[in-house]
């Protein structure tokens, strides 16, 4: 069975940094695209970044571009989110998803941002 999971949520300050992973199973991780999405309370789910299946290709949201950075290791079958500089509104349910045809995403994972 298809399956994304997320980790590394939790509550940060202002200003700091959280790793997220996400780890797949199921599929051959190595021939698909990843990209991570958000939502935040009563707002729609938001592109975040995308990254291509060898790794090379990578793209961002504006918001995220330059503090955000997307990478995968392949051996591992997970797909990473560094984010840095963190802001109040970064404040979300991040998902990790695959890209079609499989599109299909994870549970989510909380992110706090707050003082």
């Amino acid at each position: 069975q298809a399956q994304l999971v997320e980790s590394g949520g939790g509550l940060v300050e202002p200003g700091g940094s959280l790793r997220l992973s996400c780890v797949a199973s199921g599929f051959i991780f190595a021939a698909y695209g990843m990209s991570w999405y958000r939502q935040a309370p009563g707002k729609e789910r938001e592109f975040v970044a995308t990254i291509d299946s060898t790794g090379r290709r990578k793209d961002y949201a504006d918001s995220v571009r330059g503090r955000f950075r997307i990478s995968r290791d392949n051996g591992k079958k997970t797909v990473y989110l560094q984010m840095d500089d963190m802001k109040t509104e970064d404040t979300a349910v991040y998902y990790c998803y695959v890209a079609r045809p499989l599109n299909f995403g994870g549970q989510g994972i909380q992110v706090t941002v707050s003082s």
